[in-house]
């Protein structure tokens, strides 16, 4: 009896001090994602993060690291509040998908059954289509995006609905704002208040998430901490080495349904305890719905679901969001596991690393991740030798597919942070994978361009223009290349 309260006593005594709220998980564990998130802070440069695990409807670990505030050296507290951005896209889905629940809208119905005035070429777009970026509607980011934009809402609105559509409507994804406008106008009109007070009612406080809000740096809100990006230029000039600064977050009223949210770990567990316990919906079908892909034209399954991302496996699937590249959470259902880390920093991009954090917890998970098993291994043996290590991985498991989209989304991350020829090795091998796919030849191009491989460049995407003739953009950095 004496040396199991010893040890019942230090396990205690453990859990205080890295702050375990239910003793169900090892020191070990503890030790390898405290090791991990130190790693990936150093190598990243990340001032603060906050961590927290879920595991069986419970909080099983909250952590919180490093600097809240540079400048006055205030540590990260589990209270301090993150700004979230794309993840708000989350919030939005299920504040959809509670009026879905109670009848109010129709996922399958065209946007314009809910909202008058909108173009003609807008009115079919449904509002499955809306919340999986397939609308093909222009973007009000890439209008009030413009040097000098300073004009109202009503302003950018006019000249957005006025803007040519970006493509025939499902028969491409682009990541788009306009999209979310829309659908805080429907939560607005349909859930009878303003769509802040709704995910408030009908969200913050049915999960119990008392440090989240809505804000931007404009906004002065108690325990809220600045965000932080490492810059190139500045005035013009290039700089030596990049520099880090402060971010500086614009979210006009009428797009905080996009990316407009403020919180904290702790909280974001919470509410993902909340969907998952059928707290926030009337039946479970309602979350299967959720956390669905939808569809392009041919019948082929978007990565995005209804405000959160897909990542389909044969086995250990995830959904997830992500944020301004500093903040996301992973929900894997069918493991009973959900882990959020919050950043501060713009570009640290914590989706890279957290199915390996989630090894911890269900070893299968990492493995069963395609671009993570590649990522584990390329950080060991560099990057250069992607294609063989994906020939390594693919003999040992003939299941081992990494798909188009994660792999295009995952070099993207890589080229931003700097690294552009770990970048280019990853879209070379994306295009040997799917040689048929126009996406590939204009993501590699761009690479190449970041590589000074101009000539290179050019051919990938002559490729990509020949397999969509739809690719417009493609077609500008073509034309551009070829006059110089």
């Amino acid at each position: 009896m004496w040396k199991t309260s010893i040890f019942r006593t230090f396990i205690l005594a453990i859990c205080m001090i890295f702050n375990i709220t239910d003793p169900v998980i090892s020191y070990g564990q503890v030790a390898r994602t405290d090791d991990l998130l130190r790693r990936e802070m150093k190598e990243r440069r990340i001032p603060g993060l906050q961590v927290a695990i879920v595991q069986k409807g419970k909080i099983v670990l909250l952590r919180s690291y490093g600097m809240a505030d540079i400048e006055q050296a205030v540590p990260v507290s589990n209270h301090s509040m993150f700004s979230i951005n794309s993840c708000t896209k989350a919030f939005t889905g299920v504040a959809i998908m509670q009026l879905v629940d109670e009848g109010k809208v129709a996922l399958q119905a065209p946007v314009s059954r809910y909202l008058d005035s909108l173009p003609e070429k807008w009115q079919a777009v449904t509002i499955r289509q809306l919340l999986t970026h397939v609308s093909g509607l222009p973007d009000i980011l890439h209008i009030i995006s413009r040097p000098g934009y300073n004009k109202s809402e009503q302003e950018a609105w006019a000249e957005t609905m006025t803007a040519p559509m970006e493509f025939t409507t499902g028969e491409q994804f682009s990541y788009n704002q306009t999209n979310y406008v829309l659908l805080g106008r429907i939560i607005d009109k349909f859930s009878g208040m303003p769509f802040i007070r709704a995910f408030e009612e009908r969200q913050f406080k049915p999960a119990g998430m008392k440090h989240t809000c809505f804000g931007d740096s404009y906004d002065v809100i108690p325990d809220a901490i600045p965000t932080y990006r490492y810059i190139s230029r500045l005035y013009g000039e290039t700089l030596p080495e990049p520099k880090l600064t402060r971010n500086v977050e614009e979210f006009p009223p009428y797009r905080r349904t996009a990316s407009g949210m403020k919180s904290t770990a702790e909280d974001l567990a919470r509410w993902i305890i909340a969907l998952q316990k059928q707290q926030l919906f009337r039946t479970a079908a309602t979350l299967d719905t959720l956390w669905k892909a939808g569809v392009y034209n041919n019948g082929q399954p978007t990565q995005w679901a209804l405000g959160w991302v897909t990542r389909p496996r044969p086995q250990h699937r995830a959904v997830t969001a992500t944020g301004g590249g500093r903040a996301a959470f992973f929900v894997y259902p069918d493991d009973d596991l959900a882990i959020v880390v919050l950043t501060n920093l713009a570009g640290s991009y914590p989706e890279d690393f957290i199915d390996e954090l989630a090894g911890f917890y269900n070893p299968a998970i990492a493995a069963a991740d395609p671009v993570t098993a590649l990522r584990m291994q390329l950080r060991q043996r560099g990057y250069e030798h992607a294609w063989e290590v994906y020939q390594e991985l693919k003999k040992a498991n003939a299941g081992f597919q990494p798909s188009e989209t994660d792999l295009n989304d995952w070099a993207y991350r890589v080229q931003s942070r700097g690294k552009k020829k770990e970048a280019l090795e990853i879209f070379r091998l994306n295009m040997l994978l799917f040689p048929d796919s126009w996406n590939v030849y204009d993501s590699y191009g761009e690479a190449l361009l970041q590589n000074n491989r101009k000539e290179e460049a050019i051919k990938m995407y002559q490729k990509s223009i020949l397999l969509n003739p739809q690719n417009n953009n493609g077609k500008r950095v073509l034309e551009t290349l070829q006059q110089q």
